[in-house]
């Protein structure tokens, strides 16, 4: 049955839902350092820039930041933030309809072609979710800036091809083939999720399930390709604890290894976000929490072996752990979110430093769901000096579209 989209029917709650699926809320506090570079570069209105920013962020060459919002009033839109020398000016690239798509919840990244690509949970033909391209107009507008145009690359059914895919950032493979995930659906009697490939030819693009998951493992973080072509990602729930475990998919052949199995102890359970991949294969990774809930979540790495070796780098405190990607500097030290961990437990940024005698935690900012935001999903992004990008979903200014929690905010900490 195709939902109807009704006005007003998405509260800031119904926004973060997209991601909370799966996620919890979060009521633990800690202390941390605050980082004194933080700074807020766009508080979101509510009005044409849109509500709720649950996608993190993509960087283009000319310093632009691209990004996604859920929205409150209708099914999302993507925006585009400009530098302007004495700030930040906020672009509305596209608006979706639900027919093409509604609740974009992961960042966009940029194809083989140099264009935009990315997923929604929900919308599409039949409202189970799409893939979409977003390219600039071929001529510019002369009194206004013009949409861009969306392409629904494919709309999923629901039924084998899969549903929701819900924070799948899209990967290709040299040949230009898009690769990704959905929570739902498959060939399986009992079906939780697939792998999917969207393959180009002449202008269209052809979906093929290279993997079902059984029962209720729920593949959400999309996947990542190594130099040989094979798939790595995690699953919410499934292995032999029924809390989440790394998988591999050796391609051509299809065949589905699991890596690890979580056990829910110091090394985490209920991996959300998507994995990190280095030239060496090693995979980097989170989990929402651990100890069976009463814990922040962790950050891990798991390198090739005969089994493969897992390393705990940080166990976190909080109840509220990590939902989206980790990201990399060239000296190989690791930033990224939590939920909601924190001392205000409205989340905060991290990060590892990587150390010969090991790996060091520290706190770059506790957000506090005020002006700052709060509840941050998208991992951060790093530009070429080293410094961080991401969003909040809630906080910001409070007035007008947004009285109670705030539309959301994108921020930067400058390292």
């Amino acid at each position: 049955m195709v939902r109807t989209w009704q006005a007003g029917a998405v509260t800031a709650s119904a926004a973060v839902r997209v991601v909370t699926i799966f996620a919890m809320l979060v009521l633990f506090c800690s202390p941390a350092a605050q980082s004194q570079a933080f700074q807020v570069l766009y508080s979101f209105t509510g009005d044409e820039d849109g509500h709720y920013p649950v996608a993190g962020l993509t960087l283009d060459r000319a310093g632009n930041l691209y990004g996604a919002t859920t929205s409150e009033t209708g099914p999302g839109a993507v925006f585009r933030l400009q530098s302007t020398g004495s700030g930040w000016a906020v672009s509305n690239l596209y608006t979706f309809h639900v027919s093409d798509g509604a609740s974009p919840a992961v960042r966009i990244v940029f194809g083989p072609d140099g264009t935009l690509y990315g997923t929604t949970v929900y919308g599409g033909t039949f409202d189970y979710g799409t893939v979409y391209n977003l390219r600039p107009p071929a001529t510019a507008c002369l009194n206004q800036p013009c949409p861009w145009i969306e392409t629904v690359l494919y709309s999923f059914q629901g039924g084998e091809d899969g549903q929701l895919p819900t924070l799948v950032e899209p990967v290709f493979d040299g040949a230009g083939n898009l690769y990704g995930t959905t929570y739902a659906g498959g060939t399986v009697s009992v079906a939780g999720g697939v792998i999917f490939r969207l393959s180009p030819s002449h202008g269209s693009w052809t979906e093929s399930v290279i993997h079902s998951f059984g029962g209720t493992d729920h593949p959400v973080g999309g996947v990542v390709i190594d130099a040989d072509g094979n798939l790595y990602g995690t699953t919410t729930n499934g292995g032999n604890q029924a809390l989440g475990y790394v998988f591999q998919l050796a391609l051509p052949a299809g065949q589905l290894t699991d890596l690890y199995d979580f056990q829910g102890n110091d090394d985490g359970a209920v991996p959300i976000g998507g994995l990190l991949i280095d030239a060496s294969s090693t995979l980097y990774g989170t989990t929402t929490t651990n100890r069976y809930s009463n814990g922040g979540g962790t950050v891990f790495a798991l390198s090739p072996g005969s089994p493969w070796n897992f390393t705990l780098l940080a166990g976190l405190t909080g109840s509220g752990g990590p939902q989206g990607n980790l990201a990399m500097d060239a000296e190989g030290n690791l930033y990224g979110t939590t939920f909601g961990d924190g001392a205000y437990q409205f989340g905060s940024v991290f990060k590892l430093t990587r150390t010969p005698g090991g790996w060091i935690y520290s706190t770059l900012h506790d957000f506090t769901d005020g002006q700052d935001g709060g509840y941050p999903i998208g991992g951060p992004i790093l530009d070429a000096n080293g410094n961080l990008y991401g969003t909040a979903t809630t906080g910001g200014r409070r007035d007008g579209n947004c009285p109670f929690y705030g539309c959301g905010v994108v921020w930067e900490i400058l390292q």
